[in-house]
């Protein structure tokens, strides 16, 4: 008897393989049709999942989104707000907390760049012609908020006085690196985990002040 699969598995299984067809074979490559024939599914199920192509990409950055969190591990990031009366090593501000930040940061970057580049290169494909679809920029910016704004948060425990700005600073740090060593001149030569530790230590440091 054949496996039925559930509407979410339906819909992960369409939008793994859309994202696998934008690794592989970029923008063009990621029809319908191959998205069927790439998922293993019958004709016309990726159309009835995502009927026009504007959903089809939407369900991409959703899904993309979904598999990023996962790699990244925003649980293993200290809590951006110390329990009341709280200092000393737990707090956040103090050079403990910032140790404990700086190295969650740089071993899921670590972690991001050494087994999932394919999802950077995905990253780029969808960030691109979001600048071509202005409805598609609303819908991609928007499912990146969920990383910006927890960052803020961790910055503005951490003493940041000016937590938007420095949240850009460290976004735009973050990923340059990551096209540098997914696309970039620096695509054979991904960083180590304590190398990453320095680069984020120099620069939340040099933001923080301490």
């Amino acid at each position: 008897m054949a496996t039925r699969t559930t509407g979410s598995a339906r819909g992960e299984l369409i939008t793994d393989a859309a994202l696998a067809l934008l690794a592989e074979r970029g923008m063009r490559g990621l029809t319908h049709r191959a998205v069927d024939e790439r998922a293993g599914l019958p004709q016309g199920s990726t159309s009835n999942y995502a009927r026009t192509r504007q959903a089809l990409l939407e369900a991409a950055v959703r899904r993309l989104a979904e598999r990023e969190s996962r790699v990244l591990a925003p649980g293993e990031l200290p809590a951006p707000v110390p329990a009341a009366g709280v200092s000393g090593p737990s707090d956040p501000s103090g050079p403990r907390g910032q140790d404990v930040l700086i190295a969650g940061l740089a071993r899921a970057l670590h972690r991001y760049l050494t087994y999932h580049p394919e999802l950077l290169v995905c990253r780029y494909e969808l960030a691109l012609e979001a600048t071509r679809r202005p409805e598609l920029r609303i819908f991609f910016d928007a499912t990146g908020r969920q990383f910006r704004e927890p960052l803020t948060a961790l910055l503005t425990a951490a003493g940041s006085t000016e937590p938007e700005r420095h949240t850009l600073s460290l976004v735009a740090w973050c990923e340059g690196l990551m096209f540098s060593c997914a696309a970039g001149s620096y695509s054979r030569s991904v960083p180590s985990e304590a190398e990453l530790r320095t680069g984020f230590g120099e620069l939340l440091r040099g933001m923080l002040g301490h």
